[in-house]
């Protein structure tokens, strides 16, 4: 899961006939409210040292090798021998990481729980590391009680590889151009979109609830 300043989303795709037979969330800021900055807050002493630790220390590229399969301790290792000053707030990114997850983005979750009261088959496609998946179903049940869910730390393949998506399609015997795909970072939604998925990018979970309605869900 990455965390990064986004560009502006694309324009919708136009409508399409076929019914919508699934739908896809991504998780880290579309189902939870997930920020390395709610933990470095309280660890660091003001916003601008925060920012230089994340961009300089744990960085983005760092954190999504986590995410494409490399393990929390190879990770925190390789980064304490580079900065070996920084060892205790890089054991945090790892130890306190649940400490980043501000809670649930609740619109967004009544969205899916609507859906699944009608009976739609709900999914996650999500760069997540297999660890802290491991944890956030433990913090966060119903991400366990979803129909399915790739994992890019899992399958070590990671978004925006168009190959992940046909892994989610052929894994759960999807069809690219019945299912419904959300996810807040604009080049995922193009690479989905690459590969037939409806995909819209995530901004509100009222607007996903738009999306749904006029693809013709009962939302």
């Amino acid at each position: 899961m990455t965390h990064a300043d986004r560009p502006p989303a694309s324009p919708s795709q136009p409508p399409s006939r076929t019914p919508i037979q699934a739908v896809v969330f991504d998780v880290g800021g579309v189902l939870l409210d997930w920020n390395p900055r709610y933990l470095y807050r309280t660890l660091l002493a003001d916003e601008a040292e925060v920012e230089r630790f994340l961009a300089q220390v744990c960085t983005p590229e760092w954190n999504a090798a986590q995410d494409a399969g490399r393990t929390w301790a190879e990770g925190v290792a390789e980064l304490t021998a580079r900065f070996p000053e920084h060892r205790d707030l890089i054991h945090a990114y790892d130890e306190r990481w649940a400490e980043m997850v501000a809670g649930t983005l609740e619109e967004t979750v009544a969205v899916l729980d609507t859906l699944r009261a009608a009976g739609v088959p709900t999914y996650a496609l999500t760069n997540f590391s297999a660890e802290k998946w491991t944890v956030a179903c433990e913090e966060w049940p119903f991400l366990a009680d979803l129909d399915g869910a790739v994992v890019s730390g899992v399958e070590r393949v990671s978004k925006p590889d168009p190959a992940i998506y046909r892994l989610l399609l052929d894994r759960h015997d999807l069809a690219a151009d019945s299912t419904f795909y959300t996810d807040d970072v604009p080049v995922n939604v193009h690479a989905a979109r690459s590969v037939g998925l409806r995909a819209e990018v995530f901004l509100d979970g009222s607007t996903l609830r738009g999306q749904l309605k006029a693809a013709g869900l009962p939302v």
